[in-house]
């Protein structure tokens, strides 16, 4: 009897202490590891960047990390001249500024990119060329397309947006974008936009989407994250955080932990597809 007692507690004992290590062990990288990581660019990234940051700063408060964004193109920029340490890009780095600036890529995350209007509107669906037709200015009112008799309010974002360059590629086949548009500077902005004007169309990342606006289906396929894993939904990119040569120690081991298990959870949270998956 009290050999099965020992066993029993024995393994009891050793599950806590197995379940105390996989717990932390995600962090445990950073165990005695001091300095500062400066991160900006895409907007896509941040809600994850500052869960990570704040979890690694909790478990080791000698580290230090702060997240900007600016979009693709101020991170591309920013990291290259050395002025922060990993540049977020919601899109492929160029060969261009692979080779100016000698980036090394890390994709970390597969997002989405949907058409959204105000939840007011009744129109629900539209097809990839009236899509383009709003954008270019050919269509400006909502009557032309289902819905009520009311002007189109175009949103879109500046040419330093992984999000825009992803849409105005993949979705609008880089058609012309109508001079009229309203130029928002974030995912979080262009989502404030939309939801408080009951004539806006724009766009954003599948990750930002809320009850606050409405995504569009896009040729009868709805804009999900599990549509954009299967190839399905057609308008995608890869999220990347990208360094200036190889990552330093410390570098290297916030681009693992985005890239393990804990990262993984932290992406799907905020409706990203971790590329583990």
């Amino acid at each position: 009897m009290k050999k099965v007692t020992f066993i029993t507690v024995f393994a009891a004992l050793c599950a806590f202490l197995a379940a105390g290590s996989i717990q932390a062990s995600e962090l445990d990288r950073f165990i005695g590891m001091k300095g500062k990581i400066d991160i900006a660019g895409g907007t896509a990234h941040i809600p994850v960047m500052n869960d990570a940051g704040k979890n690694i700063m909790k478990f080791n408060p000698d580290i230090r990390i702060t997240v900007a964004g600016g979009g693709s193109g101020v991170g591309v920029q920013k990291v290259g001249e050395g002025l922060v340490d990993i540049g977020n890009t919601g899109r492929a780095v160029s060969e261009a500024e692979k080779s100016k600036y000698g980036l090394v890529s890390f994709p970390f995350a597969i997002d989405g990119v949907a058409v959204v209007v105000n939840p007011k509107n009744q129109v629900k669906e539209l097809a990839t060329e009236q899509i383009q037709k709003i954008f270019s200015g050919q269509v400006v009112n909502w009557k032309d397309v289902g819905g009520a008799d009311a002007p189109i309010h175009l949103f879109t974002r500046d040419e330093a947006s992984g999000t825009r360059e992803v849409f105005w590629e993949k979705l609008l086949n880089k058609g012309d974008v109508a001079q009229s548009a309203n130029i928002v500077a974030s995912n979080g902005a262009m989502k404030v936009a939309v939801a408080g004007d009951p004539h806006a169309i724009g766009y954003l990342g599948i990750g930002h989407i809320s009850k606050d606006v409405k995504a569009i289906v896009i040729d009868k396929v709805e804009p999900l994250q599990e549509n954009a894993k299967s190839g399905v939904y057609r308008v995608t990119r890869n999220l990347y955080m990208n360094t200036k040569g190889q990552p330093t120690q410390l570098q290297q081991a916030f681009i693992d932990y985005i890239l393990g298990p804990d990262g993984a959870e932290i992406c799907k949270k905020y409706g990203y597809i971790p590329i583990s998956e």
